[in-house]
């Protein structure tokens, strides 16, 4: 990198993926590549003196995006307390961020009170949401909505909920296996599920409810719910422009996570975002699991306009 403009970002970029050439940075490490990338837009951005998100606007403001933000861990964030990997509440019916902050920290507290006269806290799970032992997927999902209600807050008017069905996790051979409830879906009986807990519950976003390569299950879940729910993909895209192109194209999902280090470099994070946004999809910029207190995604998120923000 020595000697390249540190202001031509894509240059940087493409140096990084030449440097680890492998299809999916499995030489120097999607971390590594990601870390150097943003330090170079850093670098910039204080060189002009400019905060990060304006560097990367290009001049462009977008607002603060709108926080989804884990509850209760499950899946592999909790050691399989229940098979689902994040409860999320959407404060949908807030009118700014610092409300949306406090409302659900309002909802955290309710249920981290609930879950401990319970006697249902194992601790907290990876991302900082509470680690429950609910007996059940739903009982979860139930006990979120008592916990927003509890809040003082209507659900589904003030606060909603999301979930990452993270279901590549248990998925195999075209079956899905709940360990946690030691139950067997095909894809018809999985979306009969998730239909009706888009029924009977204030959901409003669902995210990978089908494994990272049914592509089928994705789009027949996309056609059922997508008219009213938000149908995530996470790991069904890994923020891979071509394959964003390529599976949405066919009807699966309408909207996309964008997380900077499942692609390695800031430029190929901005160009799946942007591939989302020609395609019509919403956009969700995401932390990983064990995420630094790092603040670049946020910056990628006003600069580049992205409505969603999806943290632990």
């Amino acid at each position: 990198l020595v000697g390249t403009e540190a202001g031509d970002q894509r240059a940087i970029d493409r140096v990084l993926i030449a440097l680890d050439g492998s299809e999916n940075k499995s030489r120097l490490g999607a971390n590594a590549t990601l870390a150097v990338s943003m330090a170079a837009a850093h670098a910039m951005a204080a060189a002009s003196g400019v905060p990060l998100y304006r560097y990367l606007g290009q001049g462009q403001v977008g607002r603060v995006p709108m926080p989804q933000i884990q509850i209760f861990g499950g899946g592999a964030h909790a050691k399989g307390s229940v098979d689902l990997q994040d409860f999320l509440a959407i404060p949908n019916g807030a009118s700014s961020f610092t409300q949306s902050l406090e409302w659900v920290a309002e909802v955290y507290h309710a249920a981290g009170k609930a879950l401990t006269q319970q006697g249902n806290n194992l601790g907290v799970a990876d991302e900082g949401g509470f680690w429950p032992q609910f007996g059940s997927n739903e009982g979860a999902i139930e006990a979120l909505v008592k916990a927003i209600e509890a809040a003082g807050f209507q659900p589904g008017r003030d606060v909603s909920i999301g979930l990452d069905l993270a279901s590549t996790q248990y998925h195999d051979q075209g079956v899905y296996h709940w360990r946690s409830e030691n139950r067997r879906f095909d894809r018809d009986q999985l979306l009969a599920l998730y239909t009706r807990w888009a029924d009977d519950y204030p959901i409003i976003s669902m995210e990978d409810g089908f494994a990272e390569d049914d592509i089928e299950g994705m789009r027949a879940m996309t056609q059922a719910l997508g008219h009213r729910l938000q149908i995530i993909g996470d790991d069904f895209f890994v923020t891979h422009a071509p394959r964003i192109e390529a599976r949405a194209r066919v009807g699966a999902c309408n909207a996309v996570l964008i997380k900077p280090n499942q692609v390695g470099t800031v430029s190929e994070t901005h160009q799946a975002f942007a591939m989302a946004q020609n395609l019509g999809l919403d956009g969700i910029i995401s932390a990983r699991s064990g995420e630094t207190e790092d603040v670049s995604i946020v910056h990628m998120a006003v600069g580049w306009g992205v409505p969603q923000l999806k943290v632990g």
